[in-house]
C-alpha cells in the first residue's frame, strides 16, 4: 500500500492503478499464503530426538520403554505448562534438524503449515510424540518472543504403510481417541477432525498389489468405525502415486471403490511425479480434473459405494489375498536369485546414478529390495514393459480362488462390487500395456544364464495372471471394455518398442564402460522416452 499511495502521489496512478493494484486485491482476497505446505518426517526419528532429551535429563532412554510407560510420559508432558528441552542440551546434527524444523513450525504457525504427516507410524505414542515436540518448540519461541506464537499446532497426521500397520491402524487411532487430552485436543484444535493417512506404496512393495488394496479397504473401514466411536469426524488422506502399483489409475474410479462411509465430504490424496504435469499442466486439464474430484467425492458421499454383499466374498477376499501374498513374497524376498536378476534385468542401478528423483532411491544404505524406495521399484520395472510389482501373485490367487469353487462367485464380485472391480480392471490396463516380448529382450542381452529360467517362470506367472483375469471380468481380451485406451497404446507402440531396443543395447554397453557419459546421457533420454509411453510410473 505504502508503493501504491507513492506512486499515486507522483502521478504514477497508471502504474498504482496496473498490476500493483491487482497484485494488493490478491493479498487482499487469498493472504501472503496461497497454499500451505505439509511437513513429513519419519517416527523413529521422533524417537531418536526423544531419547536425546530423555537421556539429557537423565531419565532413560525413551526408545528402550514400554508404549505404556511412553504414552504416561506424553500424556504427563502434555498436560504440563513448563519446556520440556533445556535451551543448553547438545545433539546431533539428525536430532537438532528435528528440533529445528519444529521451531520454525512455531514461528510460522498453521496458517503457512497445513500438515505435520508422521512416516511408517505405528503406535499411539508416535502422534504424542510429534504433538509434544510442538508443544515444547512453541513455548521456547513464545518465551524469546514475549508473545504467543500464530496460530495453531500443526494438525499431526499418522501415516500407516507397512500391510502390518495398516491391520493396526484402527486400534491406534481407537487408544488415541480413548486419551481425553488427545480427544479435546482434536475438538478444540482441529474442529473435532482426525486426518489419516494411507500410504499405497509400502504396503505394496511389501506385499504385493492386491494384498497391499485389500488391506487399505479394511484399514479404511476400522478407522471410519473408530472414529465414529468416539463422535470424531474423519478424513483420509491417500499417499497415492501415478502407477498402479502405488495405487494410481482413474481418479474417480478410485474414489467411487472406497469403502462405503470412508469419503464424508471430504478427501485428501497426493499427485506425484509427471502425474502432476499431465492433470494440472493445462488450465483446462487443471479444471477438468478437479471437476472429477468434486464429481466422485459428492457421489461418495450421498450414494456411497457398496459393501461387500455377503461375509462369503470377504473369506473369499482373504484367500485370495494370503495366496498373493505368499506367492509374491516367495518370488520377492525369499528366492536367492531375485535380487541379482532385478538389479540385472532393469536399469534399477543405473537410475540411482542419473539425479532424476527428488530423493535417493534408497531409504538406508543397503542392497536389499527392503530399503528401495517404492518409486525407483515400480519405475525400474516399467522400464521393462514388464510393470512386474503391478501383478505379481495376483494370478496365484485367483486361481486358488477358482480351484476352491468361487469362479461365480468372483465373476459376481467383479459385476456387484466397485471395489473388486476397480482392482481388477486395473490389473488388466497394467497387463495390456505390457509387453512379454520386449521383457524377454531385456532377459536375453542383459541377465546372466544362470537366471534366466527365473525369467521365463515369472513370464508364465504373466500368463496365468492374464488368464484368469479375463475370466473373472468376462473380458475375451485385455482392454476389451476400453477402447480408447486400447486405441491409445496401440497408438504409441511403434515410437515406444524401439526406444525399448535402444535402451536394452545401450544398458548393454554401458556396464562395460561406467564411466562413458555420452552413453549415460542417452540412457537418460530412453528412460524419459520410456516413462512418457507407459505414463503410469512415478
Amino acid at each position: 500500500m505504502l508503493c501504491c499511495e507513492s506512486m499515486q502521489s507522483c502521478g504514477s496512478d497508471i502504474l498504482a492503478d496496473g498490476r500493483l493494484a491487482d497484485l494488493i486485491r490478491r493479498v487482499s482476497t487469498f493472504g501472503m499464503v496461497l497454499m500451505k505446505l505439509d511437513l513429513r518426517q519419519e517416527s523413529g526419528k521422533h524417537s531418536e530426538t526423544l531419547d536425546a532429551i530423555t537421556e539429557y535429563l537423565d531419565m532413560g532412554t525413551y526408545s528402550e520403554w514400554d508404549e505404556e510407560k511412553k504414552l504416561e510420559f506424553l500424556v504427563t508432558e502434555l498436560k504440563g505448562k513448563r519446556p520440556l528441552v533445556p535451551p543448553t542440551i547438545e545433539v546431533s546434527a539428525e536430532v537438532r534438524e528435528v528440533l529445528d524444523t519444529f521451531r520454525v513450525a512455531a514461528e510460522l504457525g498453521s496458517e503457512s503449515l497445513g500438515a505435520y504427516v508422521i512416516s511408517m507410524a505405528s503406535k499411539a505414542s508416535d502422534i504424542l510424540a510429534v504433538e509434544l515436540l510442538q508443544k515444547d518448540a512453541r513455548l521456547a519461541v513464545s518465551g524469546e518472543l514475549g508473545r504467543p506464537c500464530p496460530d495453531n499446532t500443526l494438525r499431526v497426521v499418522p501415516l500407516f504403510e507397512t500391510v502390518k500397520d495398516l491391520r493396526g491402524a484402527g486400534s491406534v487411532i481407537r487408544k488415541l481417541l480413548s486419551i481425553d487430552w488427545y480427544r479435546n485436543h482434536i475438538i478444540e484444535n482441529d474442529n473435532g477432525l482426525q486426518e489419516v493417512m494411507v500410504g499405497y506404496s509400502d504396503s505394496g512393495k511389501d506385499s504385493g498389489r492386491f494384498t497391499a488394496a485389500w488391506e487399505l479397504y479394511k484399514a479404511q473401514e476400522d478407522v471410519v468405525a473408530a472414529c465414529k466411536e468416539f463422535g470424531i469426524k474423519v478424513t483420509l488422506f491417500h499417499g497415492r502415486g501415478g502407477s498402479i502399483g502405488r495405487g494410481g489409475g482413474p481418479t474417480y474410479l478410485a474414489i467411487q471403490s472406497q469403502p462405503p462411509g470412508s469419503v464424508m465430504g471430504t478427501l485428501r490424496s497426493t499427485e506425484q511425479g509427471e502425474m502432476v504435469q499431465a492433470k494440472f499442466g493445462l488450465a483446462q486439464t487443471a479444471v477438468r480434473q478437479l471437476e472429477i474430484y468434486t464429481t466422485a467425492v459428492l457421489l461418495a458421499t450421498l450414494h456411497p459405494p457398496d459393501p461387500p454383499r455377503s461375509m462369503n466374498w470377504r473369506e473369499v477376499m482373504e484367500k485370495i489375498s494370503e495366496v498373493s501374498q505368499q506367492y509374491y513374497r516367495s518370488i520377492v524376498y525369499e528366492n536367492e536369485q531375485f535380487l541379482e536378476y532385478f538389479r540385472e534385468v532393469t536399469p534399477e542401478a543405473e537410475l540411482g546414478n542419473l539425479n532424476i528423483g527428488s530423493r535417493p532411491t534408497r531409504r538406508k544404505k543397503s542392497s536389499g529390495i527392503g530399503h528401495l524406495r517404492a518409486i525407483p521399484w515400480i519405475f525400474a520395472w516399467t522400464q521393462t514393459r514388464f510393470v512386474l510389482p503391478a501383478w505379481l501373485g495376483i494370478g496365484a490367487g485367483l486361481e486358488a480362488a477358482c480351484a476352491k469353487g468361487y469362479k461365480e462367485e468372483l465373476q459376481a464380485m467383479y459385476r456387484e462390487w466397485p471395489f473388486f472391480q476397480c482392482a481388477i480392471d486395473l490389473i488388466e490396463m497394467v497387463l495390456a500395456k505390457s509387453d512379454l516380448s520386449i521383457a524377454k529382450h531385456y532377459d536375453e542381452v542383459l541377465v546372466s544364464p544362470s537366471r534366466q529360467k527365473l525369467g521365463e517362470e515369472l513370464r508364465e506367472a504373466f500368463r496365468m495372471t492374464e488368464k484368469y483375469v479375463l475370466l473373472v471380468s468376462g473380458h475375451e481380451k485385455l482392454t476389451e471394455n476400453n477402447k480408447s485406451l486400447k486405441r491409445l497404446i496401440e497408438s504409441r507402440l511403434p515410437f515406444l518398442n524401439p526406444i525399448n531396443m535402444i535402451q536394452v543395447e545401450i544398458l548393454r554397453r554401458l556396464r562395460g564402460d561406467v564411466n562413458n557419459q555420452k552413453l549415460r546421457d542417452a540412457l537418460l533420454i530412453t528412460i524419459n522416452g520410456i516413462a512418457a509411453g507407459m505414463r503410469n510410473t512415478g
